[in-house]
């Protein structure tokens, strides 16, 4: 293939006697010998062809030794026998923004493991759901949910404007498309809260595009004390709740993960859910998420 001529001093010199048009313009072909001196600089004679592949012009390039070299130096010399600068761009994309759909029961902590993730993290972005039930104490409009009378929500669902929605206990809840996409637009990841009916429904929509978190108590005691302290439901509700929740966490198996938030330790619950999503920005097959 080539024949190597090593010389004790002065440095030693590799000739490569190949036809230069068997391969791309510009560029190098080096092979090092383990006998080669350590410390002492290299030098490479190489046939290249700036101009053509039928003229041929003789470049010699020297190397040093890479333990006492500068930096910079070495660098360029690297870069002068490799016959191309080395680039800056990074190795690995940028990771394609992510859908992060929470579901789960009612009273396992969705608002609060969201509102804690999206302190935490910049680049991810709650979607505000809108739904025609009233407006709880200490909710936010624009920040909790989009308060909207049923009427203005079923004008929603002609005009195609909802990702999802969903009847849930005698009341609307639905996900603006525009929002979605205004912020994945922006390169954001987004973060969706949904009840269990939603949740299925996206999972028929966005298919494999997103990553679904089911989020759950330590246990059915616990969940029903938080239902209980939440004091926002009359008990009928709270029968419905608790009945319709026994049937949802049979749902899990449906879902990509599983977090439990456990009393008092929602810190955990959202290192949890972050490690997810770190996991999901790692795949070399990402998440291609497109409305």
């Amino acid at each position: 293939m080539f024949r190597k001529i090593l010389f004790p001093s002065p440095p030693p010199i590799l000739f490569f006697p190949f036809k230069f048009s068997s391969f791309p313009k510009h560029r190098t072909l080096l092979s090092l010998s383990p006998n080669i001196i350590p410390h002492a600089p290299l030098r490479f004679f190489c046939l290249t062809s700036p101009m053509s592949t039928d003229s041929r012009a003789l470049r010699t390039v020297s190397i040093p030794a890479a333990d006492v070299a500068d930096r910079s130096d070495l660098i360029r010399a690297l870069e002068t026998s490799l016959g191309s600068h080395f680039s800056s761009d990074p190795i690995v994309p940028t990771p394609s923004p992510l859908i992060v759909v929470i579901s789960g029961p009612s009273g396992v902590g969705k608002d609060a493991v969201i509102n804690r993730l999206t302190e935490l993290r910049r680049n991810l972005h709650f979607v505000v759901t809108c739904t025609s039930r009233a407006k709880r104490p200490g909710e936010t409009e624009g920040k909790d949910y989009y308060f909207v009378t049923k009427e203005q929500f079923l004008r929603m669902v002609d005009q195609d404007e909802l990702l999802e929605h969903a009847l849930v206990y005698g009341e609307y809840k639905g996900i603006p498309k525009k929002q979605v996409r205004d912020l994945m637009g922006k390169g954001y990841d987004v973060v969706l809260r949904v009840d269990i009916q939603g949740a299925e429904t996206l999972r028929r929509v966005l298919g494999q595009k997103a990553v679904f978190v089911f989020l759950t108590a330590e246990s059915e005691a616990k969940m029903v004390e938080r239902l209980v302290d939440r004091r926002t439901e009359r008990k009928e509700e709270l029968l419905v709740r608790i009945a319709t929740a026994r049937e949802e966490v049979k749902r899990v198996s449906s879902f990509d993960y599983v977090v439990v938030n456990r009393e008092g330790e929602l810190e955990k619950a959202v290192q949890t859910v972050e490690a997810i999503i770190d996991a999901e920005k790692a795949k070399v097959r990402q998440r291609n998420a497109v409305l």
